[in-house]
């Protein structure tokens, strides 16, 4: 239970936390653009920090949980939490919505332009064999970056996986329906089913990859559509799999009886979160996969 005296205002103590899970993610990302380029201390970089963040999450989720079970928490600070949630998705949203960006910005002027829609004269000058047909295949210049054989198709794994995240949504809602009723088995169940459905949509995501890379070309190399491909479906993977770990991390503290029918707002959140990857993967597959 929260504290209902709305004068109380809860200052937690000085945390380095943040400036470790920024130390951690700067290493992290610095590793990944340094292996890109085939530097040999780039995967050691990129693991380095992967730890250090993991380091960081698990300190920081474990100090909010014992403060939240000690009952230092006031309706105020419930307040702020949830503000923080959604300004925090909404964040999400404009990060996604950037990528998205760049895909309507590639597909509908930057391949025309090159086709010569706008100037017919580039075209016949720079690339006149060039054809602007959407997924790019056939790049401007192949000697540079060979197009993939085939585009992806939204037929067979990308519908699967639509099912797995549908299906993960509405089993999170029967799991959150039955923590509202104190329906402990159900609340459990249902989110052991959850998790498990998106570790199966991650490890179906991982078997594309794979068939992408050694059957279809489809590779980070293979120009604008292989790049933006891997950009959009990449990084909603990594929120999946971020979103699993905030499922696993609430399912053990359902287990040890953390929440309540009034107070549960961790679970919450984390649902929130769930069925934002939801929404952004329906997007991705009419637009990525579909159109």
């Amino acid at each position: 239970m929260t504290n209902n005296t709305y004068t109380a205002y809860y200052i937690p103590a000085p945390s380095y936390w943040p400036a470790l899970g920024c130390a951690g993610l700067f290493t992290l990302f610095v590793g990944a653009a340094n292996w890109l380029h085939y530097e040999w201390f780039g995967p050691y970089l990129f693991f380095l920090g992967f730890s250090i963040v993991v380091l960081m999450l698990l300190g920081w989720f474990s100090h909010v949980i014992a403060e939240n079970q000690h009952h230092v928490f006031t309706d105020q600070t419930d307040r702020a939490f949830r503000r923080g949630m959604k300004w925090f998705i909404m964040s999400e949203c404009f990060f996604f919505g950037a990528f998205f960006g760049a895909l309507f910005f590639t597909r509908y002027w930057s391949v025309p332009l090159l086709g010569g829609a706008y100037n017919p004269v580039t075209h016949h000058l720079l690339w006149p064999h060039f054809s602007a047909h959407w997924p790019l295949l056939n790049n401007p210049d192949n000697s540079l970056f060979t197009g993939a054989k085939v585009a992806a198709s939204p037929l067979g794994i990308p519908i699967i996986n639509t099912l797995l995240l549908l299906s993960s949504g509405v089993t999170l809602t029967v799991a959150h329906w039955g923590l509202r009723h104190r329906r402990r088995k159900l609340l459990i169940g249902f989110l052991v089913l959850t998790i498990l459905l998106g570790l199966s949509f991650l490890v179906c995501q991982g078997y594309e990859y794979y068939r992408a890379y050694t059957e279809h070309g489809l590779t980070l190399n293979a120009g604008v559509y292989g790049s933006l491909f891997f950009l959009l479906t990449g990084f909603h993977g990594a929120h999946v799999t971020i979103g699993a770990t905030m499922l696993i991390v609430i399912l053990g503290r359902s287990i040890a009886g953390h929440f309540s029918p009034d107070n549960h707002f961790a679970f919450q959140g984390v649902a929130w979160y769930w069925h934002f990857v939801d929404v952004v993967w329906l997007l991705l597959f009419i637009l990525v996969y579909w159109l």
